[in-house]
């Protein structure tokens, strides 16, 4: 773990995986989410790369300033981070709005990417999904984070029974209800803030590149990872079917499989030779079937 500043004076709290001598992976989380929130792949990769997760500003372990706050900033706040480990470039992957800091930071500091997992994201404003985040900002504010949580869990996992809600639902929880109401708010308004000028630059990033995507995201549809796919040249698009948003948990052992055999595919003078990888393998059937196009 450790602490570093960012250009405003903000603390930014990360997490550190892993060997300091393997490649650098760089984990960004999304809304109202912290370095917590990637413990199913920090287990997996840890022994394969230095794993470093920052908490963004306004969650987890990370100063929560009354904001306003922007994405920008926030991917400021994770070059930030690499500076303070002194890692000139590093493999980029994020989530939700850490998909959308990993695209700025890909098309910003393009000097600082190696490689580029975009998962369950998007580079587009829908007016359906502005409304939607409108109502989140005025619901946590009004009412606190637990009953936002409760009300609003179906966005995470789409069309879920109780039952299999609930696993997600302790997991996500204790990490969401513990970010103030303040915070949360100002990152769902940096998101409505965000306009077109990274999205036209995408056609920019010449890395190697992987989306991934649950087929039943409801937040982030299918089509938001084909728009981005379209936009950055030679990427992979990779539908993870039966996943939602939360596919990096909820089917945490195959999106595990399909970013490890990414990484399997790039050229050596981007990803050194790995080391040893302990046994990960749980004892539990794959239900879903991933489709990889590109």
């Amino acid at each position: 773990m450790g602490t570093t500043e960012a250009a405003d004076g903000t603390r930014i709290h990360f997490r550190q995986i892993g060997r300091s001598d393997a490649e650098p992976l760089l984990m960004i989380q999304g809304l109202g989410t912290d370095s917590r929130g990637w413990v199913m792949q920090t287990l997996a990769f840890g022994s394969r790369f230095h794993c470093v997760a920052p908490d963004n500003r306004g969650v987890g372990r990370s100063d929560k300033p009354a904001g306003p706050y922007r994405l920008e900033q926030m991917a400021d706040d994770a070059i930030a981070v690499l500076d303070e480990l002194g890692i000139e470039s590093a493999h980029v992957m994020g989530a939700s709005m850490g998909g959308v800091i990993a695209q700025m930071i890909a098309v910003l500091h393009p000097e600082r990417v190696r490689s580029l997992v975009l998962s369950c994201t998007a580079c587009s404003h829908h007016d359906w999904r502005r409304e939607l985040f409108d109502e989140w900002a005025t619901m946590a504010l009004s009412q606190g984070m637990r009953p936002f949580i409760t009300r609003n869990l179906r966005w995470l996992m789409g069309n879920r029974s109780l039952r299999r809600l609930q696993p997600v639902y302790h997991f996500v929880g204790p990490i969401a209800v513990t970010v103030p109401v303040h915070s949360f708010a100002a990152q769902v308004y940096a998101l409505l803030d965000q306009d077109d000028s990274i999205k036209l630059r995408l056609g920019e990033i010449d890395v190697p590149t992987l989306i991934v995507v649950g087929s039943q995201d409801v937040l982030t549809p299918v089509g938001d990872s084909e728009e981005i796919a379209a936009r950055i040249r030679g990427s992979r698009l990779a539908v993870i079917r039966g996943a939602a948003h939360g596919v990096m948990f909820e089917n945490f052992r195959l999106f595990n499989q399909t970013v490890l055999s990414f990484y399997d595919t790039l050229p050596a003078e981007i990803l050194a030779p790995r080391a040893e990888v302990i046994d990960l393998t749980l004892p539990a059937p794959l239900e879903a079937v991933v489709d990889l196009t590109g």
